[in-house]
């Protein structure tokens, strides 16, 4: 990037772009179906589950209502958070940034899909504590995230999108100093875009 040159927040760009990202992820849940299906395996019927990084609610929100869960999404654009409250009511649906939230609540289940790379790597180190102190003892964690260290520079409505990873160690590092064991993950997945998954499970006895 050049000197003095700003770069939008990512947030700003599905603002302005939001009837763009509805249209391409307006579809049912193909590629994270299994994904999402081993995550609910490790719910109860009915567990709470926090949805970081939602958008408008659609493939994965909507996918985790139908399997009877209590939903509550976060996402920093605010017309994509107005576009899951009008079609699926059923949930909570707020506007909050990843790096900021505090809901004064825990959860059974936390999900971060194609949102985590979206901040730098330092920001995301610090989302981290973060979702410790939105779990409840035992709970599952499903995110994704790049392959390796480094940054990757795409384009969304026609305007620069950056995507960021730590190395594969650091999250490792940064799920154990929360308390959380990897539980399954698959580097690129090619059943699923070639996207990094991780689906963790917090301690049991929680943590502070």
């Amino acid at each position: 990037m050049t000197a003095g040159t700003h770069q939008p927040e990512p947030w700003q760009l599905y603002e302005r772009h939001a009837s763009r990202w509805v249209d391409l992820r307006g579809g049912p849940a193909l590629l994270e179906a299994p994904w999402l299906a081993r995550f609910a395996s490790l719910l109860g019927p009915g567990a709470s589950v926090l949805d970081l990084g939602c958008g408008h609610g659609a493939p994965v929100g909507a996918w985790l209502l139908a399997q009877g869960f209590a939903l509550t999404g976060l996402d920093r654009a605010a017309p994509l958070i107005d576009r899951a409250r009008s079609d699926l009511p059923s949930a909570r649906w707020l506007v909050g940034d990843l790096r900021t939230f505090e809901l004064g609540r825990r959860f059974d289940g936390l999900v971060l899909w194609h949102s985590l790379f979206h901040l730098t790597g330092d920001e995301q180190l610090g989302v981290f504590p973060r979702l410790a102190r939105h779990a409840s003892p035992g709970a599952a964690l499903l995110f994704t995230t790049g392959a390796a260290a480094g940054v990757a520079t795409g384009s969304f409505g026609d305007e620069p999108l950056h995507h960021y990873s730590l190395s594969l160690e650091s999250y490792e590092e940064a799920l154990a100093e929360i308390g959380c064991s990897v539980h399954q993950r698959r580097v690129e997945d090619p059943d699923c875009g070639g996207a990094t998954v991780w689906l963790a499970t917090f301690e049991s006895t929680g943590r502070a």
